[in-house]
């Protein structure tokens, strides 16, 4: 699968630091790589006036406009599960995107008290 490559090489570029942050996101993206087929947009349903028929139609933003593309009545529960799978996707992306900051954070902190904290010098008393 596409996703565990993925996920493969981002393991494999990180270091082995091992902190509440590092772990928090390789558990989300081992998440990531079981997402399933997605699409980005809306599932809208469309009642006619004039008869009992429901259109579906699928509406997303294109270049700041909203586009619709019609959703056949047997693609319908397809959709809606790629629909859905793409709010969880998203939701992935920010909990990755929040362990990696707080890494971050946690790095320079860590950088900071290192430098603030006294050099202990080790040397031979003159006798």
């Amino acid at each position: 699968m596409f996703g565990t490559y993925i996920y493969s090489l981002i393991m494999k570029a990180t270091k082995n630091v091992k902190n509440r942050f590092v772990t928090r996101r390789e558990a989300v993206l081992r998440q990531i790589a079981g997402i399933g087929p997605f699409i980005e947009g809306t599932l809208v349903r469309l009642p006619r006036k004039d008869c009992r028929h429901v259109a579906h139609r699928l509406t997303s933003k294109v270049q700041g406009k909203t586009r619709a593309v019609y959703v056949p009545l047997d693609r319908v529960k397809d959709v809606e599960a790629w629909t859905k799978e793409y709010k969880r996707l998203k939701k992935l992306v920010r909990a990755v995107t929040e362990a990696s900051l707080g890494e971050l954070r946690n790095h320079v902190r860590s950088r900071r008290a290192s430098a603030a904290a006294p050099k202990s010098s080790v040397r031979p008393r003159p006798r």
